[in-house]
């Protein structure tokens, strides 16, 4: 399955701007630039030295906002067993939803349901699977349209922060350091909020490589809208997810799975990893 990237070069200057209250004035006035050419930039104009100039004053890595306004890179195409991406159409965009596995004893668990549950269900079915537990990364409508499908009306047991309780889902709260094994799998929650207020995500532990489904929280060379907190959006993601071991494959709410050590080369919100 080949995702294009979610975001353009113009969607992380706009989504910077818009975090950090900037206006196209303000982010003129720091770059030493017209507010035009800011405006024209934020509307998808590529002029390379225009986006070295305010790319800093954003808080991104001007090399990798160039690369993006190029179209000079995507993620490395990811086949994991025991790992299932779903993409789906909602409005005029795509989400995705995920089931990891265990080989074995063919346990499974899903991660959010995107748009319609159905190719999960008929997967779990073609390939013997026995679904226990469904985890909710937030409760966009996106990403929970189908969930009393995908349950069963409630047959199998959905999880989700208290901060984002929602119809048909058991609550958990951090403070109980939870966790969940799904056959060998061990799945743990982290604190990835700011797009949504009690954002998670999820790290699989016991396929052959890591696993972190991150809804919303971080994206292929971008991230999520701080809807809540921009500020919170990137420090939660610093925190908990890019200390993850670079391999670790990144599942994301909208557009191609990823890993961490590429965003760290790649991603212009983080230009400390580069």
């Amino acid at each position: 399955m080949s995702i294009p990237l979610e975001d353009l070069f113009n969607d992380v200057i706009g989504k910077s701007m818009r975090g950090q209250g900037l206006s196209e004035a303000d982010v003129a006035a720091k770059a030493g630039v017209s507010a035009e050419v800011v405006a024209a930039a934020k509307g998808g104009e590529v002029d390379d030295a225009v986006l070295g100039k305010i790319a800093p004053v954003l808080g991104l890595h001007g090399p990798s906002l160039i690369t993006m306004a190029h179209n000079g890179w995507k993620p490395a195409d990811v086949n994991l067993p025991g790992l299932a991406q779903f993409n789906t159409t909602y409005h005029d965009m795509t989400v995705n939803a995920y089931i990891v596995w265990d080989e074995a004893t063919k346990e499974a668990a899903a991660f959010d349901t995107g748009a319609d549950a159905q190719p999960m269900l008929d997967f779990i079915q073609q390939h013997g699977l026995k679904l226990s537990h469904i985890f909710i990364t937030h409760t966009h409508p996106d990403h929970i349209l189908d969930l009393a499908k995908l349950s069963g009306g409630g047959l199998v047991t959905s999880l989700v922060h208290a901060k984002e309780s929602c119809a048909g889902a058991k609550t958990f709260s951090l403070d109980d350091k939870p966790s969940w094994s799904i056959g060998g799998l061990k799945i743990e929650p982290r604190s990835t909020w700011g797009h949504s207020k009690g954002g998670i995500s999820y790290v699989v532990t016991g396929l052959a490589k890591p696993v972190v489904v991150v809804g919303d929280a971080l994206f292929a060379s971008s991230m999520g809208g701080g809807m809540v907190s921009f500020a919170e959006a990137l420090a939660t993601n610093r925190k908990e997810l890019f200390t993850l071991p670079d391999e670790t494959v990144v599942c994301p709410g909208h557009g191609p799975l990823t890993t961490i050590g590429e965003e760290k080369a790649h991603n212009p919100f983080y230009p400390e990893t580069k």
